[in-house]
């Protein structure tokens, strides 16, 4: 079992949350171990959040009288909203993984209702049973919109679903056929969305003999998940994405196996293998530390957690309309991927535009910092006070010290540090150092916009 110190609860909190602040660091920390941290908080059962508004059980007719992209953006700003206050649960973090492999689309799903019933549904899945979840995703309404399953029958079958099913969902290229793509396209048809629900139609299903992986009967859209289900390549690829999403970019495959042994003992259970991976040596072998580049999501959200943000304090017709404007300015706006592939990440995150951008974001939230006539961020503490927060705050060398510990986790050069010691000096000597130096709150500013420019910043 790895020790439970600082340098892995970092590194813990910043791959399976949103950010984290100091109080949750030190929170982690009072666990006494590893192993009691991950199962009683991070992957702790939670109720599901209240929904973003009565609509959501509308019957999605004509748009209800509402546009539905004023919809669509109070759901995101309602996700953003969770991801802020996970505390320390990683439940959204999930959510997004699930939402970023079963892919749908707000623009041909149309419908905001649909998609904040797929959402629901990979919260309540978060880490339950994957045969189930994969199941109810086959027939979750917005998946019938956005792969054309609504559209396919017996008579006309439509194989955009089975394909992705195989391809991007379950097994990987190279596991199945074209063969097994029109026969799995039969097994599917029959299902159409009525209203918010799916309802199943049998004069369109394919009331046939179907030969699929080798098997053979008159299966239906549930058989042919549990075919899949039974070849050890569906287990693996799981297992990998998990392992790229979570621990490095590039798999260990000794280690995916190991995931994916876990994963099919566990009758695909998805906590018993999240367990095994967020408590395992691999996880936190050195050099995966500051290994990843963090998602807007992460870097946007991180940031305000970093300096105490709270769902309660955010004006969500200032603060979130920001946020979300900075997001899609990112490449990553939610409810709305680039493609059934979704988000690739890593190095895809970062280019010569989005990373001024991310600049331009940190920058903004620290000009915010004690400006009471502020348009964005408004309830943020004023610089002097954050920083007094920190015991180590009228001890320059100590503070950037802490703050750097804080706000990264690649490790950073004595020469950073030093220049970072300097920022925040402002040309004064380190004995005339305090927080209650006129012009402090000023320095403090140019040091938090120094921090978070670093690149070492945008590593997870």
């Amino acid at each position: 079992m790895p020790v439970w110190d600082i340098s892995n609860a970092k590194h813990l909190l910043s791959r399976c949350l949103f950010g984290y602040s100091r109080k949750d660091l030190e929170q982690a920390l009072s666990y006494p171990t590893l192993e009691e941290f991950v199962e009683k908080s991070l992957l702790a059962s939670l109720p599901l959040p209240p929904p973003p508004g009565d609509w959501v059980n509308e019957n999605p007719v004509a748009n209800n009288g509402t546009a539905d992209g004023d919809r669509y953006r109070s759901m995101t700003y309602w996700w953003y909203n969770q991801q802020l206050g996970e505390r320390l649960n990683m439940r959204e973090k999930m959510v997004l993984f699930w939402h970023n492999h079963f892919v749908s689309e707000r623009d041909k799903v149309n419908f905001p209702q649909h998609m904040y019933r797929q959402n629901t549904l990979f919260r309540r899945s978060a880490w339950g049973n994957f045969r189930q979840l994969t199941k109810e995703v086959t027939i979750d309404p917005a998946m019938l919109i956005y792969l054309d399953g609504r559209l396919s029958s017996g008579n006309t079958p439509n194989e955009n679903y089975a394909r992705e099913l195989m391809e991007l969902f379950t097994l990987g290229i190279g596991n199945y056929t074209e063969t097994d793509v029109k026969q799995a396209a039969l097994a599917l048809t029959g299902w159409q969305v009525n209203g918010l629900n799916a309802t199943f139609n049998p004069n369109r299903f394919s009331n046939t003999t179907k030969t699929f992986l080798g098997k053979t009967g008159n299966f239906a859209y549930g058989d042919i998940v549990d075919i899949i289900l039974e070849k050890p390549q569906a287990a693996e690829f799981i297992c990998q994405k998990l392992y790229k999403e979570f621990i490095f970019y590039k798999p260990n495959e000794s280690f995916v196996k190991q995931m994916a042994d876990v994963f099919r003992k566990n009758s695909y259970e998805i906590r018993p293998v999240l367990s095994f991976m967020l408590t395992s040596d691999e996880f936190y072998k050195t050099d995966y530390k500051g290994a990843k580049i963090k998602s807007p999501m992460e870097t946007t959200i991180g940031i305000l957690k970093a300096f105490d943000m709270t769902p309660a304090q955010m004006n969500p017709t200032a603060d979130w309309a920001y946020v979300y404007t900075q997001s899609q300015a990112l490449q990553q706006q939610l409810f709305f991927p680039p493609s059934v592939q979704g988000w690739v990440g890593q190095r895809d995150w970062i280019n010569s535009t989005t990373f001024v951008v991310r600049g331009g974001f940190s920058d903004n939230v620290v000009n915010m910092m004690g400006n009471a006539r502020a348009v964005q961020f408004k309830n943020i503490s004023a610089p002097v006070d954050y920083a007094r927060s920190y015991k180590t705050s009228e001890d320059a060398v100590k503070f950037v010290d802490d703050v750097v510990t804080l706000f990264l986790q690649f490790p950073l050069s004595a020469q950073k540090k030093e220049a970072l010691v300097r920022t925040l000096l402002g040309g004064t000597i380190l004995a005339n150092w305090s927080t209650s130096t006129p012009g402090a709150d000023v320095q403090l500013k140019v040091f938090f916009k120094a921090v978070m420019r670093l690149p070492e910043f945008q590593l997870a």
